[in-house]
């Protein structure tokens, strides 16, 4: 909410406009288990742990930005958010996971075949899934969002190509990034459909505790795809593979103005600096 988060590999940061129009900006220490735990970060299974991770920094992130966005009487509890986080999770595992399930095992007279009926789930979970991004990002406060998503990718371009952080010279980069947290949903999305066609299960509750007990096993495949499509952006086959992520982002992604792209600078720079890359001067 009127701001942005950067993350580094051992700090992350979150820069957020304030209602007085300053920037508060903020850093915190990466903590992952897998630094501990070396195993934890090999392939399969470190897509898992940064799922986990990702989402307990968004979290804190999100806990951040809504509280600086807005004057003080409105400002939630760690508890409020957490509560409100919790609902969101479930709505969304109700809504894509579960929904689409229980939809087409209804009409399982009307189409015997399992493996069909997975297929139709599986697709028309996809279509649920982009109908339902469209429509939120209609809504004023989603469509600034969106534009600090821009502004977000637009920097981290900026960066990338050797370019000057002002808000200027980043405005002139795509706000399309093939690292983008929406090619990893996407790639989720597609992916459910494959695992749950191939390996579906029989019966009510048993079908509907596979499909959310192998959400963590589709997550770390879809991490090692994105990593596979971010490390090889010259291929053919990357590319196409990674190109309907790209076109989604043209619906989660919204031309940022000058004064968000500072947002997202102020946050990149912040990491840079706690990373060591950049001065504090």
């Amino acid at each position: 909410m009127e701001g942005v988060m950067m993350r580094g590999r051992d700090h992350w940061a979150v820069a957020v406009r304030q209602p007085d129009q300053s920037l508060h900006v903020e850093a915190h220490q990466v903590g992952s288990i897998a630094k501990r735990f070396p195993i934890l970060a090999k392939p399969g299974v470190r897509g898992v742990i940064a799922l986990g991770q990702a989402l307990s920094i968004g979290l804190k992130a999100l806990t951040i930005s809504a509280n600086h966005a807005v004057e003080d009487e409105q400002r939630l509890t760690k508890g409020q958010m957490a509560a409100s986080m919790v609902l969101a999770f479930a709505l969304f595992t109700l809504v894509f996971i579960v929904g689409p399930y229980i939809g087409f095992r209804a009409v399982r007279k009307d189409v015997p075949s399992s493996l069909v009926r997975n297929l139709l789930e599986g697709v028309a979970r996809v279509v649920l899934f982009l109908l339902y991004l469209a429509v939120i990002g209609w809504v004023k406060e989603i469509r600034r969002v969106f534009q600090y998503h821009g502004a977000e990718h637009k920097t981290i371009a900026a960066y990338e190509h050797g370019e000057t952080l002002e808000p200027e010279a980043v405005d002139k980069y795509s706000r399309l990034h093939v690292r983008c947290g929406t090619n990893f949903l996407l790639i989720v999305m597609v992916l459910t459909i494959l695992v749950y066609t191939a390996f579906g299960s029989r019966g009510l509750v048993a079908g509907i505790l596979f499909r959310i007990v192998a959400i963590p096993i589709i997550a770390g495949l879809s991490y090692e795809l994105l990593r596979l499509g971010a490390r090889f952006t010259q291929s053919r086959i990357m590319r196409a593979l990674m190109a309907p992520g790209l076109w989604l982002q043209k619906i989660t992604t919204r031309p940022p103005d000058k004064g968000q792209i500072e947002v997202a600078i102020r946050a990149f720079e912040e990491v840079l600096r706690q990373e060591g890359t950049l001065s504090s001067a």
